[in-house]
Order: C-alpha cells, then structure tokens, then sequence
C-alpha cells in the first residue's frame, strides 16, 4: 500500500479545525495536528476525534519533516512558521493574511522565491462560485469599462467565533481577517490601486471590540477607477456584499444568499442568479488546488506575489488611518 504524504494542521482555533475536518475527509493525505495549547487541543479533539499523530511544538514537528505544512495561527506567528517550514523543505499552505507587516510578508516570499517548493495562502473565496462569476463579468468586458467596485462586510460573529480573542490585542485586526477584501481587488481587477484613504474608529457598545472595529477604504487607480472597501465587527446577522459598476451593467452579489443581481444599460432589465452559499465546498476546492500544485497538475492559486497586494493595500489602509490622509500604495520592499 502506498504511504499517504503526511500534512500537518498546525494551530487548532475555528479555521484551523475546519481544515483539519475537511482534509481528514479526503482520504489521500495523513492528517496530523499541531497545538501548544492544552485547551485548544483538548476541545478540537471534542469536536473532531484525534489523528494518529499529534505534535505539541511546532520545533518538534519540524524535526519530523512532514511533505506539507498548514499554517492557521494568528498572523503574527505567519513569517517565522512559514520561513522554517519552506527551509525544512515542505510545501505550506498559510492562512490570511500572509503576515502582520508588509515587511514580514516580503521576507516570506523572498524565501519562498528560492526555497523551491509550494508557497500558497488561504484566501478560500476565489472558490466562491458566484464570486467566480462576478470575476468572470469584470474580466470578460459583460459590464463594460468598469467605474467602481465596491464590497462590505459587517460581522461581529467573529468576534463571537474567535477562539483566541486576538482581535481585541492587535491593532487593524479588522483589516487582516478581512484581508480577503483587499485580496479580492486584485483578482478581480489584476491591478493595483496607487493609493488609498481610510477612516474609522472604535465605537458601540457591545461586548467584543477591536480597534478600528468600523472602517471604509477608497482605493485609487492610474486610470478613471474608483474601488471602496467598507468593514466593520459591529452588525449582527452578518452582512457580506459585493457590486461592480461598469457603463454597460452593474452586478450585485449577496454571499450569504449567494443571490447575484445583473442589471443592464441596453435593455435596462435585472436579472437574477443563484450559486450555493456553503463555505466547506470552498475550503474542500482550496485543499485540492494545494494538492495539485504540489503535484505540479496546476499553479499555486495564492501565490506571494499575488497576496502580497493585500498586504500593500492594508499598510496603506493602516497608516492612512492613523494619519488621516491619502497614503501611496508602499513599494515592495528590496
């Protein structure tokens, strides 16, 4: 019998667990764990039984050169995780955001550039179908030259569903668990914005907060573009919206519903799309287009140099806040 190439899960909050479930549900990978915390891993295995092998530091597994490595701690552990695993000699796969500084995320793909193997990061909507198909309408020229795109998403049940609370410590949490936001600009557009403003505050009163736990991005580009990003930890149910605006049609997508309305200038008609809101189907796709770049069947989805963008609009973002004033997109750094 075949030996099974070993990935091991390393961080067991909410998005950690929903990997580790999926990817045991597939049958040709040797699932394994890796968690500190004593409690975490205690009620993952509550949740989801054991694997046949669980690691209690992240040095100790290393030693045991897995094929591949699942990163989905908080971002601030991203760099240096992702740095020893790709020098170890395994593929990884990192959650969003690529790191909590632009710096860090520049280092990661300067390794990641020489280290030859699979370096890919979990922004799971591009397997959204229906985003698929508002990508589809923005590059295809259905909605003609395009004006402005626009998303929003309002959701304190994440503040709810965090297991490590680390929202409430770090600031700009908002804009890095929303870093597909700022990711999703770039792959629809494939272009990025020269600047951005960004205003927001800390308000409300309710239990859970971050600070800003309220912000609105304007992304500028070369030519006549407007994109706006707005986020907040405040609404509850969640809110979570996209529309594109171009000379020919509009389209408006509903992620929850997984509604897409299409509105067109010709006919001045709307019509109306359904695609399958379920988020596990996403993270199934995600994982097989992993496997499959590491195979070499297909290129990494998230490269570094693609997610890397987001990591440019948020220091942008971040630093327009503070300062209240337009901010230059940040070069990458050398």
């Amino acid at each position: 019998m075949a030996v099974k190439p070993r990935i091991v899960v390393v961080g067991l909050g909410s998005i950690g667990r929903r990997h580790a479930r999926l990817l045991a549900r597939r049958g040709d990978v040797e699932v394994e764990w890796c968690e500190s915390d004593a409690a975490v891993l205690a009620a993952a295995q509550a949740d989801l039984g054991a694997p046949a092998r669980i690691h209690g530091t992240f040095e100790a597994m290393i030693a045991t050169a897995p094929a591949m490595i699942l990163i989905a701690t908080p971002p601030a552990a991203h760099e240096a995780q992702t740095v020893a695993a790709l020098r170890a000699g395994a593929h990884v796969f990192c959650e969003k955001p690529m790191a909590d500084t632009l710096a860090a995320a520049a280092r990661m793909r300067q390794v990641a550039a020489t280290a030859g193997r699979v370096l890919t990061f979990g922004f799971q909507l591009h397997f959204n179908p229906g985003l698929r198909r508002l990508c589809a309408l923005a590059a295809g020229g259905g909605l003609g030259e395009l004006v402005h795109f626009h998303c929003r998403v309002g959701s304190y049940i994440t503040l709810v569903n965090s297991r490590s609370r680390h929202q409430g410590r770090l600031e700009g949490a908002l804009l890095m668990d929303y870093t597909h936001q700022p990711d999703l600009l770039y792959w629809f557009l494939r272009e990025a914005p020269t600047g951005v403003f960004a205003s927001g505050g800390q308000a409300g009163r309710i239990e859970l907060s971050s600070r800003p736990n309220f912000i609105a991005l304007s992304c500028d580009y070369a030519r006549p573009l407007l994109a706006t990003i707005h986020l907040n930890y405040v609404q509850m149910p969640e809110r979570h919206e996209y529309e594109i605006v171009g000379d020919e049609g509009w389209a408006l997508f509903d992620f929850n519903t997984g509604r897409l309305r299409l509105g067109r200038r010709a006919s001045s008609s709307e019509s109306v799309e359904g695609f399958p809101a379920e988020r596990d189907p996403m993270y199934a796709e995600e994982h097989a287009a992993f496997l499959d770049a590491v195979a070499g069947r297909r290129a990494p989805e998230s490269p570094p140099d693609e997610a890397i963008v987001s990591m440019q609009i948020i220091e942008a973002a971040l630093a327009s806040w503070r300062t209240r004033a337009w901010v230059a997109l940040p070069p990458l750094p050398a």
